[in-house]
């Protein structure tokens, strides 16, 4: 297995508009010490010889009490905004693991290029393992924890995997399926999908642009856009086309869903379809299952909704792994 040890800078997005965050730490380390977790940051090479970056977050005082393997969504990574969501989990008990998929984030390839998600699978898979199998999380129950696209991978990976692999999952607003509201016409989608076959990496697919859509606070938008890691151009033949297969075959295979899962959604997300997610929770097989919709709410559930809607959907979380991995600590750790 590769192993998670070469150290890199990160930045804080606290740091970028201080007025706006109000008086956050400095450093993204100070911030971590603030809320009581270890952060860390590393590259694994997996038995395919492809290289990830990656993170983890772990409480600091405490034995974690439960693992979650978190997967960023399309045009993301796993520092700036996501990593709020990973501090916050950590604060609470919880050692959180996540990697930047290929073409995103510092992870190497083509920005954006991701035109086979079996093999991104692969690697997160091999990745996830490593960090379950350190002595110091052997015999915690594991979650996975998705966003939009991630959200996806995370149910293809269980479809893919021993029904009893992973203790759970979250999905925030899963890409179960593309929303017809950003889709491309059906006449240019056949276009693309000719022009893909000869030049797969061209950035030409017409998308309205996802944080105006994924992103309800003004000032929370401008600071997304600030990430000098983000992909900003249009979206490359080849991904849509394996988004359009990957999100075909889910919705395809809703039924032989068996995991615990939580699936939040905002009812005006224009992104991905809070109705795949009502027919995901309605069709699933598993015994577990629990859906939030939450009106009004946009795609960015944990980070682009005003402060009061963020902690909601934060502490229905939370409340969801604590019920499944009860606490046998006192934690004493001054909130998000």
């Amino acid at each position: 297995m590769g192993s998670q040890t070469v150290p890199e800078p990160v930045q804080n997005p606290n740091t970028k508009y201080r007025n706006f965050w109000g008086n956050s730490p400095e450093t993204e380390e100070a911030y971590y010490a603030l809320h009581g977790v270890s952060g860390t940051s590393g590259h694994f090479t997996a038995p395919s010889g492809r290289s990830l970056f990656t993170r983890s977050w772990v409480p600091v005082v405490i034995p974690p009490r439960g693992i979650i393997c978190m997967i960023h969504g399309y045009g993301n990574d796993t520092g700036w905004t996501m990593q709020l969501t990973a501090v916050f989990l950590a604060s609470h008990g919880f050692a959180c693991f996540a990697a930047d998929l290929p073409g995103h984030g510092r992870s190497p390839g083509l920005r954006a290029f991701v035109p086979d998600l079996n093999l991104v699978l692969t690697d997160l898979k091999d990745f996830f393992h490593s960090m379950r199998s350190r002595p110091e999380n052997q015999g915690l129950k594991s979650f996975l924890f998705g966003e939009s696209m991630g959200g996806a991978l995370c149910l293809s990976m269980h479809l893919s995997m021993p029904a009893d692999a992973w203790a759970g999952a979250v999905l925030v607003a899963p890409m179960c399926k593309i929303s017809d509201k950003i889709k491309p016409p059906w006449a240019v989608q056949m276009a693309l999908r000719f022009v893909a076959r000869f030049a797969p990496t061209l950035a030409v697919v017409p998308t309205a642009d996802l944080v105006e859509k994924s992103v309800k606070v003004p000032e929370k938008r401008v600071l997304a856009m600030c990430n000098p890691v983000r992909y900003n151009g249009k979206p490359r033949l080849g991904t849509v086309l394996e988004l359009l297969r990957i999100t075909d075959e889910l919705g395809s295979r809703l039924h032989e869903v068996s995991i615990p899962f939580l699936v939040l959604h905002g009812s005006a997300d224009e992104v991905t379809d809070p109705a795949v997610s009502k027919a995901l929770y309605e069709e699933a097989r598993s015994e577990d299952k629990t859906i939030k919709i939450y009106d009004g709410m946009l795609h960015s559930l944990l980070f682009g909704e005003p402060d009061e809607n963020v902690a909601m959907v934060r502490q229905d979380v939370l409340t969801w792994l604590n019920e499944r991995c009860p606490d046998q600590h006192e934690i004493h750790i001054e909130a998000m």
